[in-house]
Parts: C-alpha cells; structure tokens; sequence
C-alpha cells in the first residue's frame, strides 16, 4: 500500500491540518515526524473546531493509530493537558490509539525559560519563536544530553541525565543572570509525569515496520514549512529541526523506500509569522485584505500573519528540495473578488533576475519580486467541490500555478470544511 508524506511547502500555516485529517479517514496509521508544540493545527469537523499542537491530527478520527516520532520534541505536560481538552471534546485517547516513540526527546521547563531569555534579550536580530522550548530541546539532542521517554522508566537513568544536562545549562543561566535550576524540584516533576508518558511509550520504529509489512496505509505528518527547514529555509529565521519530507524517514525510523508520495500544502497566497525575509509582503490595504479573508492568526500564539501574493519562485524550490510529487492548493477562496491577482514568478537582485531565492540571508534581503498579473474573479469558490463549481479565471489561476511550480494539483480546497475539497490525484493511489 502507499505510504503518503505531508508536508508544508512555504512558511507554515498553509492548512495541514484539513488536509491531513481528509487524508486520515484513507491511513491506518499518522505519524507526526518532527517539530514541536509549537506548530499549530485547526480542524473543523461537523462545526466542531480542534485545535492540536503536539498531538498527530489522526487522533480525532476513529479506528486510527497515532504516531508521536523520534524526530518531535515533546514537552510532557503539554501533551497531557492536550489530550485531557481533546477528551472533553468526546476524543477518546488510549495507548491502542496513540504510541510515542521511547526515543523522543523531551521539553524541560528551563527549555522554555532558555528560549524566552535569549528572545528578550537578543538586542541584534529576534528570531521570533514561540517560547515553548523547541530550540533549546533541539540543542541538547544533538549536544547528547536530552533526556527521553525511555530514561522516565529508570530513576537512576534519570538522575543521571538530569545532571547532565544540568551542567551546561546552569552555566548558561548564569550568563543570563537567571537562577540555577531546581534539580530535585525537576526530577520530582518528571517522576509525576512518567506514568502518563510510559503508557504511550513504544518502540515506534518496530510499530511502523510491521504495519507496512501488513499492508497498513501509513501518513507521515510534518509541521512548520519547508521555508522554515534548519537547512533550506530562510536562516537563521527558522525553525530548530528539518521540516523536508526526507526527515519523514529519520524522524520516524522508517527507511526512505518507505515513502511513496510527497503532498506539498500550498496556500494560494503566501504568509509568515515572525521576524525574516518575505519578498512578496503586501503592507498596504491588498495585505490587509488578504489576512481578513483569510484569517490570518497564529494558531499557537494568536500573531498576526504578514500576508503577500503567491510566490511561485520559492514554492518550485521547496517542491524540489521535498521531492513534492503533488500540491494541495488550499485556502483559493480568500483570493474571491480580486480584480488583479499577482504571481512572483522570481526576483531582481542588483540587477541580475534570478529564478530561486538565494542563501545569504543580506541578498535575499535585497530580492524584489518580479510578477505576473492575472485576471480575478468575481464569483465565489467558497465550498467547490468540483472543477465544474469553479469560475474559468480561478481554474486558469490554478494552471498557471501548476505550470510555474512545476508540480500538478492533486487536491484543491475550497473552505475549512473536509468536504470542501476537489480530488484530482490520490495520493494513496497504489
């Protein structure tokens, strides 16, 4: 059977969340793969409206597994108020239906601390995180000194690690003028938490061996955007893990033959929240526009998105770096009522035209766009559910994409609502 990777494919945001969850009723299996509480995922089921941040978005759909990957960073008592709120919501939750890789690393509370003192007091240039920890978590992962589910099974394991990670952090905090941490305070509180956590716990990457040896659909989740990749996105302004379908394979322990179809989620129309480059940033009333229609508010910190035309240039390039086999075009229907649409089809820089975005953070800087004018329309796309329901502008709107990108539409969403969404291709095709 296909295994489908989803995946962002600008700077987050761009609807995931509807996606994935019209996606799971065809998986047997969905497996978030990196990135934290700090990504935020919108619902709308029957008018209910569920909000998740660490927890897959299978887990409001009956019959399915729920996969937390080695590749997260999972901050436990996030997690456990997550499922308690998404169990007042008539969600049943139970290790049948949702398994945590032993190997994620968890977000400590000095994590959080660490990561709001640095914003505060970085006078150079914000990067604009959330504050949830998410970096810091990263950090002490590869600097081997992150504590993970499994080392809540064992006291002495944990002590041990607890002290470790300790040493280097104390040290930090007092170059930040915070207090030291309190280490029995800590390991008290991780001993709380443990029996919450260990119920869920399981060897993630023998689960997911035997179910694709079973013939089980498997959708790999990302978060973020590819745009916000430690690697290909726009550095330093990013997120702190690898947001690329290729980490589906690392970040889950699958093997990279495993995936059978990268899904791109592209808005049609471009957002960022936080600090960094937007080449296609709309300040004036279209911008202001564009956010009101779409509602353009950071699930996870309420920030106001900057909003912009769509930009082709950098949707071809992450489309390329994922290996994207097809787009979800979501959100066409904010677009509704535009006499003149704007497409980036690439840049100015010093005078020379470039066709991709380019690494250095001051060239990018310096990128204006160079764009294609299309006709709008007047009717409304809201709710489509067929090529048939859309105006001939808004199709053509949808080809050029497709041509520009260089990538084929394989679904197209027309509302919040799961309904709303025109199939072309299906991912899970075998």
């Amino acid at each position: 059977m296909a295994n489908v990777v989803v995946v962002g494919a600008q700077w987050g945001d761009e609807g995931k969340g509807k996606i994935v969850d019209w996606l799971s009723e065809r998986a047997d299996v969905i497996c978030r793969f990196q990135g934290g509480h700090n990504a935020g995922h919108t619902l709308v089921i029957d008018g209910e409206v569920f909000k998740l941040n660490a927890l897959p978005s299978g887990v409001v759909r009956g019959g399915k597994l729920s996969v937390i990957g080695n590749g997260v960073v999972l901050d436990p008592w996030h997690l456990v108020n997550e499922i308690a709120k998404i169990r007042e919501q008539g969600v049943e939750i139970s290790p049948e239906t949702l398994m945590i890789a032993e190997n994620t690393p968890l977000i400590l509370p000095f994590h959080g601390e660490l990561d709001r003192a640095r914003e505060s007091q970085n006078s150079v240039a914000k990067i604009g995180t959330t504050g949830r920890g998410i970096g810091p978590a990263y950090e002490d992962k590869v600097g081997r000194r992150a504590i993970r589910v499994a080392d809540l099974a064992d006291a002495a394991t944990l002590a041990l690690r607890v002290d470790r990670a300790l040493v280097h952090h104390n040290a930090l905090r007092n170059g930040l003028g915070l207090e030291p941490i309190d280490r029995d305070g800590l390991i008290a509180a991780l001993n709380a938490i443990a029996p919450q956590i260990l119920e869920y716990a399981a060897p993630v990457w023998k689960v997911l061996t035997e179910k694709r040896k079973a013939g089980k659909r498997i959708l790999f989740e990302g978060a973020q955007g590819s745009l916000l990749d430690i690697d290909f996105g726009t550095y330093p302004f990013v997120t702190s893990s690898n947001v690329i379908a290729g980490q589906a394979a690392t970040g889950s322990g699958v093997g990279p033959g495993s995936i059978d179809f990268v899904l791109g989620i592209v808005k049609a129309y471009t957002t960022r929240v936080g600090e960094g480059p937007f080449p296609t940033e709309l300040t004036d009333e279209t911008g202001e526009r564009l956010g009101q229609r779409g509602h353009e508010f950071g699930t996870v910190t309420g920030r106001k998105r900057r909003c912009g035309w769509f930009d082709a240039a950098l949707v071809r390039q992450t489309c390329t770096v994922s290996g994207v086999n097809g787009i979800a075009l979501t959100k066409l229907d904010v677009l509704d009522g535009f006499e003149t649409l704007k497409i980036c089809v690439g840049y100015e820089l010093d005078g020379e035209r470039l066709d991709y975005l380019p690494t250095a953070s001051d060239r990018q800087a310096r990128c204006v766009p160079v764009y294609e004018e299309m006709e709008g329309w007047s009717e409304s796309t809201e709710g489509a559910r067929s090529w048939a329901d859309l105006p001939a502008a808004a199709i053509k709107y949808v080809r050029r994409v497709e041509e520009l990108i260089e990538c084929p539409v394989a679904l197209l969403s027309t509302s919040p609502e799961r309904e709303d969404t025109i199939l072309v291709t299906d991912p899970f095709a075998d």
